[in-house]
């Protein structure tokens, strides 16, 4: 697993993770699962979108700059 940063991409509409300065997952879909940094644990989650994204079953509207690990 690699650990990076989520991050909005206003061009492709996706969230995205950014493990380096050039460096980039390519572009999350739906369903995409991964692991989130939720205080100091990491908790397994995935991506949905319904009027906004999310991820299941963590209480936050704020995405970007979550460490997570993919």
């Amino acid at each position: 697993m690699k650990q990076g940063t989520l991050i909005y991409n206003p061009d492709t509409s996706r969230y995205d993770v950014r493990f380096g300065l050039t460096d980039y997952y390519g572009g999350l879909h739906c369903g995409t699962s991964m692991d989130v940094m939720v205080g100091r644990k990491w908790v397994h989650t995935r991506i949905e979108f319904k009027k906004s994204w999310y991820l299941v079953g963590i209480e936050t509207t704020i995405l970007d700059g979550l460490r997570v690990r993919i």
